[in-house]
């Protein structure tokens, strides 16, 4: 799933009608979240967090810009921070299947858009800046608002996108692309404020003050003051207490948590408390944090327990939670607090037990059906192999196997929730193409838009199953693995990961082939069809591969 989380920040925090309408604006558009809302009184600014596909997440905050640009007024706007827009700055971030120049890309997008459409300069900064001096934020915003009429004149200074005329209503927007941030704190069994700074200090990037032997601050020539590194970059840390959970924390933002992860992060300031006879109880996330940095959590933990990481999602979000201390100060809500469980799909097959599934399955409706079992199929290969991972990697006599079975318990895993997913995906692809069926054909225009819809629902309709062969491919040749180098006393269970894989393989093959007819783009058949016998070919040849082991190994 693509999705993007975008963070405009609009110079309003005051007037709530005009913060309604901004929202409203976002609600507008289909595929799109609105996370959280912000305000500071004082500051006069609002904070506004939403995420979804990134094309309609363009078209989203472009929306609420430029709602922004019609409401706020520049020109008798106060406040305590920074700024030099009605809409300041708008970060786009990555989350899930899309890079960070995709990101940079989609900040281009909407630079020009708003530049050539509503009149506003734009400078990009950050990931998406296109010189040094612009990848600050806070040398694009230098002056603020107030200098912004001279700053335009400047050929340094002239916006990525928009006009170099001082737009007084509206002022000028800086748009980027950046990774996520993880506002993050540490609680501690003290309400001592100055141990949380110190343990903040001795972590963060800034680091501490540098200080000579008689304890004087240290300064460089021009008088500025000199620190010592802390442990980790990207990193930004100080310590604070909370009257209402009656502790201190380390108050910790992590401005790229894939260079310096969180539980990375957590552990060293355990082992800094102990250094002042204080403990870490927990921790705590404000807002929302990607599943990613859970998942990584999770396998930081059960590596470190010496226990395999080839277990599934919510075991590894389940570790994460507690080694995190993450219910501490308040619960921990999966569901709510990580971004991408806020756009699951809806899962009625998976989600039904094995009985009320198989008697949908046998009902006179057409779906689900062979696309469904076959993803079903493969899905129980996978299970059963990441098992047989599981029961050797800790065995005695198996030693020597043991990183190869976690790694394969990993794939077969990810594997198992893909073709999972895979269940749900065929019955609606298989829905969508009867929907096209049912649409209107009264005249020229929509007999052409009927047989348009209908190319396009089948050729997804046949792409899914496509990719359930490709996946139980994948899991034939986990359940090889596991046959060949797994518990011997779990033979028979890799042996049955393969015939479920190869029943899954070829099930996901007849339902690309039943599909093809129906498609009119013959060299997008072509190409899939030889790609499918390609895979079936290689399914065969791993299902025979299984077989001839199993019964070496049973001695039959």
């Amino acid at each position: 799933m693509k999705l993007v989380e975008c963070v405009p920040n609009f110079s309003e925090g005051r007037d709530h009608n005009i913060l309604d309408a901004i929202a409203a604006e976002i609600k507008k558009v289909s595929n799109v979240k609105l996370l959280d809302i912000d305000s500071g009184s004082a500051t006069n600014r609002t904070v506004f967090t939403f995420a979804g596909a990134p094309e309609e997440v363009v078209e989203a905050a472009f929306l609420a810009i430029k709602k922004a640009s019609e409401l706020i007024d520049m020109r008798k706007h106060k406040g305590a921070h920074p700024r030099m827009g009605a809409t300041d700055v708008c970060p786009f971030i990555p989350i899930s299947d899309v890079t960070m120049e995709e990101c940079v890309e989609l900040a281009k997008k909407l630079g020009k858009q708003v530049g050539d459409e509503l009149g506003i300069p734009i400078y990009l900064y950050e990931n998406a800046a296109t010189t040094l001096k612009r990848k600050n934020l806070a040398d694009v915003r230098s002056g603020e608002y107030e200098a912004l009429s001279e700053k335009l004149k400047k050929a340094e200074w002239k916006p990525n996108f928009g006009p170099t005329k001082f737009n007084a209503k509206s002022g000028a927007t800086a748009i980027s692309a950046r990774p996520f941030l993880i506002a993050y704190n540490v609680n501690l069994n003290t309400n001592d404020v100055k141990t949380a700074k110190q343990i903040a200090f001795a972590i963060r990037e800034k680091g501490t003050i540098k200080r000579d032997q008689d304890g004087n601050k240290m300064t460089d020539k021009q008088g500025n003051t000199l620190y010592e590194p802390g442990l980790f970059t990207h990193c930004k840390a100080t310590g604070w207490l909370i009257p209402e959970y009656k502790c201190a924390q380390i108050t910790i933002n992590l401005t790229d948590f894939t260079i310096t992860p969180m539980h990375e992060v957590f552990d060293a300031c355990c082992q800094e408390a102990e250094k002042y006879g204080v403990r870490v109880t927990g921790s705590e996330i404000v807002g929302l944090v990607p599943k990613q940095a859970m998942i990584d959590a999770g396998h930081h933990y059960l590596k470190k327990s010496n226990n395999t990481r080839g277990v599934n999602t919510d075991t590894l979000i389940y570790t994460a939670i507690r080694s995190l201390g993450l219910n501490d100060v308040s619960p921990f809500d999966p569901s709510k607090k990580i971004i991408e469980e806020n756009f699951k799909n809806p899962t009625p097959l998976v989600s039904m037990n094995i009985k009320d599934f198989l008697n949908e399955l046998s009902s006179n409706s057409p779906a689900p059906g062979g696309g469904s079992v076959a993803a079903l199929a493969g899905s129980l290969s996978s299970g059963l192999s990441a098992m047989v991972a599981a029961l050797t990697f800790n065995k005695k006599g198996y030693e020597e196997n043991k990183g190869e079975m976690e790694d394969i318990g990993i794939k077969a895993e990810t594997n198992m929730s893909d073709l999972l997913d895979a269940i749900d995906l065929d019955t609606a692809a298989f829905n969508k193409v009867m929907d096209c069926f049912s649409l209107p054909k009264n005249t020229d225009e929509e007999k052409k838009n009927r047989a348009l819809a209908i190319e396009n629902a089948t050729k997804q309709a046949t792409t899914i199953p496509f990719k359930v062969l490709e996946k139980s491919v994948a899991a034939l040749e986990i359940a090889l693995t596991a046959l060949e180098k797994g518990n011997a006393n779990s033979a028979s269970d890799a042996g049955v990961a393969g015939l479920m894989g190869f029943g899954g393989a070829l099930g996901a093959y007849y339902n690309v082939l039943i599909n093809l007819p129906g498609i009119s783009d013959s060299k997008w058949t072509n190409k899939i069809k030889d790609d499918a016998d390609k895979l079936v070919k290689k399914a065969r040849e791993i299902s025979d591969e299984i077989e001839k082991l199993i019964l070496k190994k049973l001695k039959v």
